[in-house]
């Protein structure tokens, strides 16, 4: 196998490549275009040889970056979720594309790729002045990345230049939750409207989002005082679905009696609103729901948590923000984390002691205080049983 070169203008070269086709082992030759000096055309010719040579050679192709990355996620709808697809979806089309979509798939390189990350970065953002965050770059480079490692199984491209970037640099975010005193005050702001009972789910029970809208009153065991988290409620633009929890295993929340009470309280109004309406309350129906029983969406809901938050005294939080909370609350009173992690519904104790490390430190200070007063008790003993 050979391959030459011919000047087409000043740094406009014809990569010619002599090859035997397959089919009919004749000769036949292969053209690429290259735009540079003459030493890196040298160098893409030999790069060239080589992966024909290898077996990894992929035919020049007009296919743009943006082409390839709607056929992708035509091709993912059958591999991933919904909403995950949706998130896919965003990242590539409002960032990636408009930066990287009308170079061709075959010719793009590390460097542009770099290059578009940094842009993403300084000035990414589609409404006003300023960069993404590095996390959100991050996942639309991870993102990219998979997408171009089923080009490569595709034979699109020999090799993906996504792995050859640097993924920016993501600071650990640092959980927020509100401390017991503010807790307090922020079920009594809550209590006159239809957020309270989301919130108290979701601060008093740990329950996600998805999870407090996809509840039904089958799931709940108020003799029992326990409630089983089965599906969780997500939204995809204007539609919505009921699916499994975020890890895919369904569990069994113990609920304080306090919960109970007030889930037993909100049943019969909610009968009572029902009714008005013609309708019959029945386990089917969702424990947070419209006047009418129809389910809530999740976007609503954090409308409705950004108004109502905007009018108190407390520091904004997410409305996640109350699972934090919850799941804080529980480590500095002591609860051992693995029964924390069972009640979040984390796939392992792991998650739960690096996501809430801010609150294993007083326990870490806690356990110090136990053991050191159990050595100094030994010393003493020690001291008297010498003395004796």
């Amino acid at each position: 196998m050979k391959g030459h070169l011919r000047e087409r203008s000043p740094g406009h070269w014809a990569i010619v490549l002599s090859i035997s086709d397959p089919a009919t082992g004749k000769p036949k030759k292969k053209w690429h275009s290259f735009k540079g000096g003459k030493r890196e055309a040298q160098k893409e010719c030999a790069r060239l040889i080589s992966e024909m040579s290898a077996g990894t050679y992929s035919e020049p192709s007009k296919l743009t970056v943006a082409e390839y990355i709607d056929r992708w996620l035509e091709h993912a709808k059958t591999t991933v979720a919904p909403k995950t697809l949706d998130r896919y979806a965003q990242l590539l089309r409002k960032n990636v594309q408009p930066i990287l979509g009308a170079h061709k798939l075959t010719k793009l390189g590390p460097a542009t790729i770099d290059a578009a990350w940094a842009q993403l970065l300084e000035s990414g953002r589609r409404k006003g002045q300023g960069g993404l965050s590095p996390r959100t770059v991050h996942h639309a480079r991870r993102v990219l990345l998979t997408a171009f490692d089923q080009a490569v199984r595709w034979g699109m491209i020999s090799r993906n230049p996504v792995a050859l970037t640097t993924p920016p640099k993501v600071e650990k975010s640092t959980v927020e939750a509100y401390d017991l005193p503010q807790t307090a005050d922020l079920l009594q702001a809550f209590r006159p409207t239809r957020a309270y009972v989301p919130v108290v789910l979701a601060v008093m029970c740990g329950l996600r989002r998805g999870e407090v809208l996809g509840l039904r009153w089958r799931d709940v065991n108020l003799s029992s005082g326990t409630i089983a988290v089965v599906h969780s409620l997500e939204q995809i633009g204007t539609q919505i679905r009921l699916k499994s929890p975020k890890n895919g295993k369904p569990r069994v929340v113990v609920a304080s009696s306090m919960v109970v009470e007030e889930l037993r309280r909100h049943r019969l109004r909610q009968a009572e609103e029902l009714l008005r309406v013609g309708v019959r309350q029945t386990d089917d129906h969702h424990v947070v729901a419209q006047e009418d029983g129809a389910p809530l969406k999740p976007d609503s809901l954090t409308h409705e948590w950004t108004r109502l938050i905007a009018r108190t005294g407390l520091p904004r939080l997410r409305f996640h923000d109350l699972r934090h909370t919850h799941a804080t609350q529980m480590l500095e009173a002591g609860v051992h984390p693995k029964i924390a992690s069972e009640r979040l519904g984390h796939s392992t104790v792991g998650i739960t002691l690096d996501l809430y490390s801010h609150a294993t430190t007083s326990m870490q200070a806690d356990a110090a205080q136990a053991v050191d007063a159990m050595v100094q008790g030994a010393l003493k003993q020690a001291a008297v049983n010498r003395e004796g």
